[in-house]
């Protein structure tokens, strides 16, 4: 399955890169198990997850939700602002 990921602000900074298109391996199927795929592929990841909000195709997404052939997920770090 093919998907497209995008990587913004913090997340972008420490993967060097604005978006990636992927190919999962098999097992991949639901949000969650990418999240654990991407760790393995951007070990600088490592550690960041855990704060790292997850969306599929413009909204949020919950640990179990599949994933399709085509998908985009974005990786989203808390930001602040003022």
């Amino acid at each position: 399955m093919k998907i497209r990921v995008l990587y913004f602000a913090a997340v972008r900074d420490v993967v060097g890169a604005d978006e990636e298109a992927l190919e999962l391996p098999a097992g991949v199927l639901t949000v969650g198990a990418f999240a654990a795929f991407i760790v393995g592929k951007r070990p600088a990841l490592e550690g960041r997850m855990a704060y790292v909000r997850i969306a599929k195709n413009e909204a949020f997404a919950d640990e179990d939700e599949p994933l399709a052939d085509g998908d985009v997920l974005a990786l989203i770090p808390p930001v602040a602002g003022g």
